[in-house]
């Protein structure tokens, strides 16, 4: 049963039960230092606000002239644009925070009739989404708004049944965010162990300083130099060297092939052009690619080199890379000691987000003479043996959670449809 076929049966005009708002354009005059922060799309991850990504705010004067698109806790807002049908809730650690160009704030109209959470999931589900995608024009890039919103339709279901499908798909999503938390923990360690190693050499400070390297036994704490050295870094551990990143790791520039390779279908090998496909470690699969030039392997970093530069991801398969992006692994072979050096690279490569005409963007021969501090290869193998089984881990946690959405995706329009029945024992809460 397809998505048109849910809307087929008893249903109504979406706007009975939902009140929703487009977000005004707001003038980059309007910004100040320190003001009222306002959404933009780069800022939606994974259902949630990315406060990093949220540097325009808004004057006084002109927070006076909006404040009736600030958002309350419990909001859902949607993207009209672009990449549409993602959606953020708004949390009270989120506020204060308002509406902008792009993105739509939606709320049920009374709670007695639509369940908030049911809201969520009829956003997130095919039933909602393949008809925003049906009604949403433009030439260059699509969108939608309210007089897009008044033609969608919603299926009838008694609040009884919202509140049961609610029981069924709010623990898939607890268990997706549980995988989320784990993910970012497990990422945190790795790096928190790299900068403690090769940013503050913090093993070799302990040893000049007549101490045991903290969770070290003698046999790993022999590895680390005792003493330190002179560089055009500063001072670095003793044997350890400065070298341009292009001689320690193997860079490739992505490439785009011809627009006629690429398809939505599946057709050929998976297809990174850029930032927008990249998720919060491993890039999202929306386009394929019969013909590419430039590969990438599984397990190697992707690393935006346009608007915005910095950016990064890491293969989940062998890929085709446009020319948005680059690839590179260090010469041991070792992903996990590749992703933390890049993200520890993140400040110089921000760097290029101000250089050239239009937009950030950094070439081969910038990139490759970035200055890296390269230890000796034992520690480099070290970090990978104590930090490698953590980086299987976070792969085996996203495969996991990508057959959780898409099991809540299918779900999704099934139960709302009443094709799924709940069961008796769900329906009493």
């Amino acid at each position: 049963m397809g998505p048109d076929e849910l809307i087929d049966g008893e249903s109504c005009p979406l706007s009975d039960y939902v009140y929703f708002q487009e977000g005004p354009g707001i003038r980059k005059s309007q910004n100040v230092d320190d003001g009222i922060c306002y959404l933009n799309i780069r800022c939606f991850v994974e259902g949630k606000i990315d406060k990093s990504s949220m540097h325009q705010v808004l004057t006084t004067e002109a927070f006076g002239k909006y404040k009736h698109f600030l958002l309350d806790a419990g909001d859902y807002v949607v993207s009209s644009s672009g990449t549409l049908g993602r959606l953020v809730e708004i949390f009270a650690e989120d506020l204060p925070v308002m509406l902008n160009t792009s993105t739509i704030r939606f709320r049920p109209k009374d709670a007695s009739q639509l369940d908030r959470v049911f809201l969520k999931y009829f956003l997130l589900s095919a039933t909602f989404q393949s008809q925003v995608r049906k009604l949403a024009t433009g030439s260059v890039q699509l969108n939608f708004g309210p007089s897009h919103l008044q033609q969608v339709r919603m299926p009838k279901v008694p609040l009884i049944i919202q509140r049961g499908i609610v029981s069924i798909v709010e623990p898939i999503d607890e268990k997706i965010t549980t995988n989320k938390t784990q993910i970012k923990i497990l990422e945190e360690i790795a790096q928190t162990i790299f900068k403690s190693w090769f940013i503050d050499f913090d093993p070799v400070k302990a040893k000049m300083a007549g101490e045991k390297p903290v969770g070290m036994d003698d046999a790993t704490a022999a590895l680390f130099p005792d003493s330190m050295e002179d560089s055009e870094l500063g001072p670095i551990p003793r044997g350890w060297s400065v070298r341009d990143f292009g001689d320690v790791n193997n860079l490739l520039m992505g490439q785009s092939p011809p627009g006629d390779t690429f398809n939505t279908l599946g057709d050929g090998v998976p297809f990174y052009q850029g930032r927008t496909d990249f998720g919060t470690r491993f890039p999202k699969q929306r386009v394929f690619c019969t013909a590419g030039t430039r590969f990438a392997k599984t397990g190697e970093v992707l690393i935006s080199v346009r608007a915005p530069v910095g950016d990064l991801n890491q293969a989940i398969e062998n890929c085709v890379i446009g020319r948005g992006v680059a690839s590179a692994i260090h010469n041991s072979g070792s992903q996990v000691y590749s992703y933390a050096l890049l993200n520890s690279l993140k400040p110089k490569l921000a760097y290029y987000n101000g250089e050239g005409t239009v937009f950030g963007a950094i070439n081969r021969s910038d990139f490759q003479s970035l200055k890296v501090v390269e230890p000796v290869h034992q520690v480099v193998d070290l970090f990978d043996r104590t930090t490698g089984a953590m980086n299987e881990e976070i792969r085996n946690l996203f495969l996991q959670t990508e057959s959780l959405i898409q099991m809540r995706d299918s779900l999704l329009p099934r139960l709302i449809s009443g094709e799924l029945p709940i069961p008796e024992e769900m329906l009493g809460a």
